[in-house]
């Protein structure tokens, strides 16, 4: 049973991302900027529940920007589900620019692409991010960098915080767990860390039970003349609180 529900929630799933396909190549170059934001976060809200994933959501989302949200990072799912919640531009590694499918999607929802390996790159992303923020858009990043296994949260990168730094603009937290619906028990099935594949991660995402997916906002707040390490740190232990309540 649970292989046949996993095969149904699949199917329908790709015939979601068919679609979403479809809207971006004919739909989106005539839509406004809120406009393809507001579809962005009703396909991903539908694109959870084609995969037996409930949304909860604590605290309170920003209304607009200037603002930069910062949570730690689960899963594959981790995007859709923020974007489900409220439409942010995520700064993502540049591979993920060239992912068949997820690239397409992922670049039309906004997404800023870095070269990790490359300092020149992280300058250069940092002020786009400046730029970003002073425009009063809301990005999103996953400052430990890769996924965790859930468990305990690793440490926080502090340099692309520089970016709200510079534009003198809030940091929201937020912290993201799944759950059993059933149980109320975090849930490991999304995981994705180490040598895992995507395609493994994804099946066994979909033969699980209903899953729930808890995104938690904190207070936004701002550097308050702390140093952009010191901020990190604070803002990996109010994360790491979110996550867990």
């Amino acid at each position: 049973m649970r292989s046949l529900r996993a095969c149904w929630r699949l199917l329908r799933m790709l015939g979601h991302i068919a679609r979403g396909l479809a809207i971006v190549a004919l739909r989106f170059p005539a839509l406004s900027p809120d406009r393809q934001h507001a579809h962005v976060q009703a396909w991903s809200l539908q694109l959870l529940a084609h995969a037996g994933i409930h949304l909860r959501i604590l605290g309170t989302p920003p209304v607009a920007g200037p603002v930069m949200l910062v949570a730690n990072h689960l899963s594959w799912l981790d995007i859709p589900v923020m974007h489900a919640a409220r439409h942010c531009r995520f700064v993502s590694k540049s591979d993920v620019q060239g992912w068949p499918l997820i690239g397409t999607l992922a670049t039309a929802a906004g997404t800023l692409y870095i070269e990790r390996a490359s300092r020149r790159d992280a300058l250069r992303m940092v002020r786009t991010m400046q730029e970003a923020l002073q425009r009063g858009e809301v990005l999103a990043v996953f400052p430990e960098g890769t996924t965790g296994d859930g468990r305990a949260m690793l440490p926080f990168h502090a340099n692309l915080l520089q970016a709200a730094v510079v534009a003198e603009a809030p940091v929201q937290p937020v912290g993201l767990r799944f759950a059993d619906r059933a149980t109320g028990a975090t849930s490991f099935a999304p995981s994705y860390i180490g040598d895992e594949t995507l395609v493994g991660s994804i099946w066994r995402t979909l033969c699980a039970p209903p899953i729930e997916a808890i995104v938690h906002y904190g207070t936004p707040e701002q550097a308050d003349g702390r140093d952009r390490r010191a901020w990190t740190q604070h803002l990996h232990d109010t994360v790491d609180r979110l996550r867990q309540t």
